[in-house]
């Protein structure tokens, strides 16, 4: 069966998932967002200047088709909540949580493992603030869930180097997910 993922929020984390993943040889995604890119966003999102005032789902997608003309992302300009994620994410065999706020977080991904039992979600957590990037884990919490930051900073400043390494963590372990090595060793 092929895989699809699923990347719910292309902020700083999502966009550069999504970057990597393409880079990675991998195309077949779900890009769901409902914002539009700020030059605020620059300083750690894929995006350019260009793109100020776009919806960052047709961003995110003109990005990737620049990596990989080939690349088709399916895109979903939509708030998510409870009642619309199965519909935005089904078919998807991983959804990436890069979303902002700890209920938006929680939601999505209480949503999913209960609604979506095939679906493994890897979610991201704990990367602002200026600690140095070692601190950024990927942790095996459930069957089916995996977080990767320090485990502590929800708060404060987002700087690229720390939400690039977090994005580089899921990005990571989705690839090897895709390929079956879910079963190694991970904390």
């Amino acid at each position: 069966m092929p895989v699809k993922v699923g990347i719910a929020g292309l902020g700083g984390l999502g966009s550069n998932v999504a970057v990597m993943l393409v880079r990675s040889g991998f195309t077949d995604l779900v890009l769901a967002d409902f914002d539009t890119v700020a030059e605020s966003n620059l300083n750690r999102q894929a995006y350019f200047r260009k793109h100020i005032g776009m919806k960052k789902t047709d961003a995110c997608a003109e990005i990737l088709k620049m990596i990989d003309p080939d690349a088709e992302p399916e895109t979903r300009d939509v708030r998510l909540n409870e009642e619309n994620i199965s519909g935005v994410f089904g078919g998807c065999s991983i959804v990436c949580e890069a979303l902002d706020g700890a209920e938006a977080k929680a939601m999505l991904v209480n949503t999913l493992l209960s609604e979506m039992p095939g679906t493994y979600v890897v979610s991201g957590s704990g990367i602002s603030g200026w600690d140095l990037p070692e601190g950024i884990k990927t942790r095996h919490v459930f069957k089916r869930l995996f977080v990767c930051g320090d485990g502590i900073s929800d708060t404060g400043d987002m700087h690229a180097p720390r939400v690039t390494v977090c994005a580089g963590h899921q990005a990571n372990l989705i690839l090897r997910l895709i390929y079956g090595m879910e079963d190694e060793k991970i904390e």
